[in-house]
């Protein structure tokens, strides 16, 4: 499926970034249907990649919870619903955001997910009580979700494929050893400046926060595989081959209805 040309891959999500009183102002294109996809993985397996083409293939929104925090960091406290207050301060004590406030964020931002253009969830949920209360949501609005895609690479490969991640100190251009190497060994192709590796991206911490990342979401997985919603997809391979494994896969997964 080919959008047409006046399709952006990155639709209006002004309602999301920044909560109720926004207006989206979505490129029209009549779907023949609205998919509503939660997008789980490890840092590093690629996940944002996957969201980005899934998003311009099935015309549904990526909407990640990370960056309604990004959009947030650079607005007036004043302006702050008193759950993104909430969160930005828990963020600048070094502390979790904790489930309620991660909740209550989404709770704001509901009609995002019985938008008629679909969604593709990304961030949350990452517990199981922040699953159960997104059931409760989408049930309030007559939606409901498709398919849990969980994007599964083995600790190994996703230690070498994060430890070979360089960045560039002066503009922040990220490169890989294997995957997409600098011209120049440790130069950045953009500005020349110095390639970096960041200290989180040595072997030993990607494994800790790998294992740690596994350990907390086992529940979760639990919970949307007895729902019958998860889906595996093997993160191995290009971009473009993940991309053709999922659609296969989700194309005869999730039951056809209407948007």
């Amino acid at each position: 499926m080919n959008p047409p040309s006046s399709y952006h891959s990155k639709p209006d999500r002004a309602a999301w970034l920044t909560g109720p009183g926004h207006d989206c102002h979505p490129t029209p294109w009549p779907h023949d249907r609205a998919w509503r996809v939660v997008l789980l993985g490890a840092p590093g397996v690629g996940k944002g990649t996957q969201a980005e083409l899934l998003s311009h293939e099935l015309g549904a929104c990526h909407l990640s919870t990370g960056d309604v925090f990004r959009n947030a960091r650079g607005c007036d406290e004043t302006a702050l619903s008193p759950a993104m207050a909430d969160a930005i301060h828990a963020m600048h004590r070094g502390s979790l955001v904790p489930d309620r406030t991660v909740i209550d964020l989404i709770r704001e931002r509901h009609a995002c997910l019985s938008c008629r253009g679909g969604f593709l969830l990304d961030g949350f949920p990452r517990t199981v009580a922040q699953a159960d209360s997104l059931q409760a949501i989408l049930q309030d609005d007559g939606v409901t979700l498709d398919a849990v895609i969980d994007y599964v690479l083995p600790v190994d490969q996703l230690v070498d494929r994060t430890s070979g991640r360089r960045v560039c100190a002066k503009c922040k251009a990220v490169f890989h050893l294997t995957s997409l190497p600098p011209k120049i060994p440790g130069i950045c192709d953009r500005c020349s400046g110095p390639l970096t590796q960041r200290t989180d991206d040595h072997p030993e911490p990607v494994r800790v926060r790998m294992e740690a990342y596994e350990q907390s979401t086992a529940p979760l997985t639990e919970f949307y595989n007895k729902l019958g919603l998860l889906l595996l997809i093997p993160a191995s391979g290009s971009p473009q081959e993940v991309f053709q494994s999922t659609m296969a896969k989700l194309s005869t997964f999730a039951p056809a209805r209407p948007g």
